[in-house]
């Protein structure tokens, strides 16, 4: 009877360990760097003869940080593909990227992904000045998951609950910020701004800010950054160039486009988003100094700081 027993077990064993549903392999791509095709819209890491893919379309990254808690999530389907490969020799970004990949090495086994989710969390990547204490946005990081992901095998299937792809960066290309820090004002609206052919930094500047009389020194006439008084912009335009004639009107000009708009955030107190202005003689006018104070721009959920002092720029007031 004790024989039985053990040649049993023996065997139930042996079924267990040739069942293809459970034998389980592992993918290991910690190591290996995120790499994606200029050709096509493939994400792929590479691992000796070993190689991850991920194709999906490069729209599905948007440069904008996910809000905490709510990952952008894609279903794992036909036009968004997970495939684990195995070469008979060491993979390159040919053998991925190229229309036409080189004969060698062969593929000689895929898993190919049949179900389960792709999850993406983006925050914006910066670039930090420590002199001035500014930060600009350089690219935007997409941290990859697979949810629940599954592999169909050339024998059985093998079940992911989280399965880390890695990181993806996109670029962006850098704000100009090139103003010349000569500013204007409208007549009417009392609007400064300051531009260049194809972007311009406005402030609806609370007009008591701007006063034809000195401030004593070291003590400047201070205001807060809002969305109604001192509201402060940053608009980036196409299809066409900046002229002194698009300010200063009742209605917006269609041309040029505006293709990017960022929004100086709400001003707190003693603390950020704070206006400076301080006023000197010029000859039998004034020279108005307009400093922002640890103020940042936001737009959609990005934001970057100008810094500890921005100088925005000098009005010249009779």
């Amino acid at each position: 009877m004790k024989r039985f027993l053990v040649v049993l077990v023996c065997v139930v064993a042996l079924n267990s360990c040739d069942d293809g549903d459970l034998i389980l392999e592992t993918i290991d791509f910690e190591s290996a760097t995120t790499k994606s095709c200029s050709t096509n819209d493939i994400l792929y890491k590479l691992k000796d003869k070993e190689v991850l893919l991920l194709e999906i379309p490069k729209s599905s990254f948007v440069n904008e940080p996910t809000v905490t808690g709510t990952p952008n999530l894609i279903d794992i389907s036909g036009a968004n593909r997970v495939v684990y490969r195995f070469y008979n020799g060491t993979v390159v970004a040919d053998n991925i990227c190229e229309t036409i990949p080189p004969a060698t090495p062969i593929v000689t086994d895929q898993w190919n992904a049949t179900a389960g989710t792709i999850q993406i969390i983006t925050t914006a990547v910066k670039t930090t000045n420590t002199n001035e204490n500014s930060t600009r946005i350089s690219g935007y990081n997409h941290n990859i998951v697979f949810k629940n992901i599954t592999f169909a095998k050339t024998k059985g299937t093998q079940v992911y609950e989280t399965f880390a792809f890695g990181d993806y960066v996109s670029s962006v290309t850098a704000l100009p910020f090139g103003f010349d820090k000569i500013l204007e004002q409208c007549s009417t609206s009392k609007q400064i701004y300051n531009y260049l052919s194809g972007e311009a930094l406005t402030l609806d500047i609370d007009p008591t800010l701007i006063v034809n009389a000195a401030t004593p020194l070291n003590s400047p006439r201070i205001g807060l950054i809002s969305a109604t008084k001192n509201k402060l912009a940053y608009r980036l335009y196409s299809n066409g160039v900046l002229t002194p004639s698009y300010f200063c009107n009742t209605t917006v000009p269609s041309l040029p486009t505006i293709s990017e708009e960022w929004v100086g955030v709400n001003g707190v107190s003693g603390t950020s988003g704070i206006v400076e202005v301080t006023t000197t003689t010029n000859g039998t006018g004034f020279k108005h100094t307009i400093i922002l104070k640890n103020a940042t721009l936001k737009k959609g959920n990005s934001d970057f700081r100008l810094g500890d002092s921005f100088i925005y720029g000098e009005l010249l007031t009779n």
